[in-house]
């Protein structure tokens, strides 16, 4: 499979790698994001059995990778960004499909949706596994990082939306299912990492490409398009899902944009929502919240300041009369006192 020319003959190769991967993706990235399959299944709108089967395509795909990771972690490119206790996708990818289909983990490799996934796999499956595998026996192992940031900042990246509108779309609460898309923090910890601590991995691992690939602009070049290429695995993986029933389509008549499962790697930040059209917002008549069926009556209302007002003067009064001793029976006596003393004060006789 190849996405034709590379980027790289348009690019800037003096610039890190990972600033380099983020402009020479870009084409492939929207194709990516654009495919019917991603939509599906960024809208959680697969069925539940479809979206198992996906899980278990990339159980093979990080499965591959992984082990290829590993078996060159000292590999002067690799070994920065080589971090399994961080990234390792493949043992929650088979908790979520052990969990999905009900069944226990070690078992689901011989249920029936998996027997006949890899009875007859996907063309893209094949390919997508062939590939790392070939890079994993091939003399230079470097562009296996082309791999692993496709998917690994795509899943800290688009797949954290994503997770939600898996979690809704097939009832998962509690993080039960949706492992996968979990990350702890770089410092460790058994919590799920915050956006916070997602946004610093990414750092880190833009730190590492850049450390790991150098100044070296032959193999910055290689890199970018080995990353081209894992946009469009992903890409003919997407393509090869089956499309949803009619009780899960989505029954909006727009094409309305979510986030991609392989959503830009190296954004710093989450993308803002869709913006509105102001320009026409602006011109819209204004709506009506409410109207009355009948004209106003000539009820008298009163104003909610003039009830604090006297809430307010009522407390006060009460303060004084406390205050000044005015209560109980010698209270009245001070009472009268003072009633006589306005009275004098005023020139009015007292009764």
């Amino acid at each position: 499979m190849a996405s034709g020319k590379s980027s790289a003959s348009v690019i800037d190769l003096s610039q890190p790698v990972a600033n380099i991967l983020r402009q020479g993706t870009a084409a492939a990235h929207e194709r990516a994001e654009h495919s019917q399959g991603a939509k599906w299944l960024a809208r959680g709108e697969l069925d539940k059995e479809e979206y198992v089967r996906f899980l278990m395509m990339l159980y093979h795909i990080y499965d591959a990778f992984e082990r290829a990771l590993e078996q060159h972690a000292t590999h002067p490119v690799l070994a920065p960004t080589h971090n399994p206790g961080l990234f390792a996708r493949t043992e929650n990818l088979s908790a979520d499909i052990s969990y999905l289909l009900g069944v226990p983990e070690p078992s689901w490799k011989t249920h029936p949706l998996h027997v006949a996934l890899t009875t007859a796999p996907p063309a893209a499956l094949t390919q997508y596994v062939s590939r790392i595998n070939e890079l994993a026996a091939g003399p230079d192992p470097s562009r296996l990082l082309a791999h692993a940031y496709v998917r690994y900042l795509g899943d800290l990246s688009g797949g954290q939306f994503i997770r939600r509108h898996i979690a809704k779309a097939y009832g998962l609460e509690d993080g039960a299912g949706v492992s996968f898309y979990e990350f702890r923090p770089l410092g460790g910890g058994t919590t799920a990492g915050t956006m916070g601590d997602l946004k610093k991995i990414k750092e880190w691992y833009r730190d590492g490409m850049n450390a790991g690939v150098g100044d070296n602009a032959e193999l910055k070049a290689a890199i970018l398009e080995e990353a081209e290429l894992a946009f469009d695995y992903n890409t003919a993986l997407f393509d090869a899902l089956n499309p949803p029933s009619a009780a899960n389509a989505s029954t909006s008549s727009s094409d309305v944009e979510l986030d991609s499962p392989l959503h830009s790697p190296v954004e710093s930040s989450p993308p803002s929502p869709p913006a509105t059209d102001l320009g026409k917002a602006q011109l819209e008549e204004p709506k009506v919240v409410y109207q009355a069926s009948q004209p106003p009556s000539d009820e008298t209302f009163v104003s909610i300041s003039s009830v604090i007002a006297l809430v307010a003067a009522i407390s006060i009064t009460h303060f004084v009369l406390v205050i000044g001793g005015f209560t109980g029976e010698r209270g009245l006596y001070k009472l009268d006192a003072v009633q006589q003393w306005f009275a004098n004060l005023f020139g009015v006789n007292a009764a």
